[in-house]
């Protein structure tokens, strides 16, 4: 186990000595007054890629070049763009190809993969969620159990920590879903809790959730390019996740789902259809009857976002050369270096609490404070040093050292701002 050290000679050291080092010179990072920020907020928006506008310009050109044409001719035609991220994205979620594509947005994905897999019948009709899921996430489920003709205060089963704690404990989710094993349709909740940072313990959830009958998804916007997954081993029945958070894909970019190979083939299973899930041996035959395309490709609707898919597959092959493996080892050091200073530096003061579970194997690259003393005035102080976060209402700050571009150094010079601005606080 490492022995950690608050100076910079010691962080100097671990930046030397690591071997993700020459990927931070891959992003381009804001500046405050000037000089580049210590940007620790890729949970919320991720760096953008030098080679994103590369890639932008080859499609750009092919556009101005091919036209309508561009979707058949070249090296890399449109028809065909879905396919590109398939291998990098199977890795990252623990998948097989088949079983991920990009497409759509986050939350339009979810209500996509919910008309498959909610299916709620006589008295099977439930939710299981985490409280204070993200507000979308508690939107979606809300509109979908009203589709369906139910209440959400009837429908879903939400689960908060105990009292006293701030994240929920796997044998409480367990014994909950053990609790309503007969009325249970669906699990559905985050893999990663944006709020906390805990990452749930989705295969042993998974197999609750299948133990009594029920059908288990997850969305993983703040858990892909983060914490290494295996959907596929897991035997999650379903999965989404947006692109412009750890994957730094760009605001608002594309996003993608997963779908277990056990459906690759189910053609009776109840889905909004579109042209660009129609089998493509006759798609541009313009026929009526809906016929799927084989695995999570079948789920698509529209053509693909072009110009999206292109930054989405800049940040991709960062990752392809990076690796999800060596990027959680990086991360487990990155993110406890981080957790040691603030320890140190905070001591008995009071002022702010790490929320986030302190077993490294229950989170990923974040860590969210509880500001006791001060409020956002903490946080403000942050920023105006340099330093950027994340504001949560009503009291937290999430900070998040991304292992492709955060540096042992940023957390370094983050301790030296944190224990000046403290001082202030106290």
């Amino acid at each position: 186990m490492i022995s950690y050290e608050y100076s910079l000679d010691f962080a100097k050291k671990m930046d030397a000595d690591d071997p993700l080092k020459d990927f931070r010179s891959q992003f381009l990072f804001p500046k405050i007054d000037g000089q580049a920020a210590i940007y620790f907020c890729g949970n919320s928006l991720g760096l953008q890629p030098k080679t994103v506008e590369a890639y932008l310009q080859r499609e750009l050109h092919a556009w101005a070049d091919k036209a309508v044409d561009g979707h058949f001719d070249g090296d890399q035609p449109w028809f065909s763009v879905h396919t590109r991220a398939k291998k990098t994205l199977a890795k990252i979620v623990g998948a097989q190809e088949e079983e991920v594509v990009v497409m759509n947005s986050l939350t339009s994905n979810l209500h996509a993969l919910m008309v498959s897999f909610y299916r709620p019948e006589g008295k099977r009709f439930k939710i299981l969620t985490e409280a204070g899921a993200f507000p979308s996430d508690m939107y979606m489920l809300e509109s979908q159990v009203k589709f369906h003709g139910y209440s959400p205060e009837d429908a879903i089963i939400e689960i908060a920590p105990r009292t006293g704690e701030h994240t929920l404990r796997t044998e409480d989710i367990l014994a909950t879903i053990s609790d309503h094993a007969d009325e249970l349709a669906l699990v559905m909740m985050a893999g990663l809790q944006y709020y906390t940072g805990q990452v749930f313990d989705m295969k042993r959830i998974t197999e609750a959730g299948h133990g009594v009958g029920a059908l288990v998804g997850f969305d993983l916007a703040h858990a892909a390019g983060n914490y290494p997954l295996a959907l596929h081993d897991w035997e999650v029945d379903f999965a989404a996740w947006c692109s412009y958070k750890y994957l730094n894909s760009g605001p608002g970019n594309v996003a993608g789902i997963y779908v277990h190979k056990k459906y690759a083939n189910n053609n009776d299973l109840n889905r909004f259809a579109g042209w660009w899930g129609h089998d493509e041996k006759e798609r541009f035959m313009m026929e009526k009857g809906f016929k799927p395309m084989y695995g999570a490709d079948g789920w698509q609707t529209s053509n693909g976002n072009v110009l999206g898919m292109a930054a989405h597959q800049a940040s991709l092959d960062v990752f392809e050369q990076a690796g999800i493996d060596r990027l959680r080892t990086k991360s487990l050091l990155l993110t406890g270096y981080l957790e040691y200073l603030i320890q140190r530096i905070n001591g008995e003061s009071g002022i702010l609490e790490i929320i986030t579970p302190q077993d490294p194997t229950a989170r990923g690259s974040q860590l969210s404070l509880l500001i006791h003393k001060g409020g956002k005035a903490v946080f403000d102080e942050f920023y105006r040093n340099g330093i950027v976060g994340d504001w949560r209402n009503p009291n937290v700050i999430r900070l998040a050292p991304a292992p492709l571009y955060n540096s042992f150094e940023d957390v370094f010079r983050f301790a030296q701002i944190l224990e000046r601005s403290l001082a202030k606080f106290a």
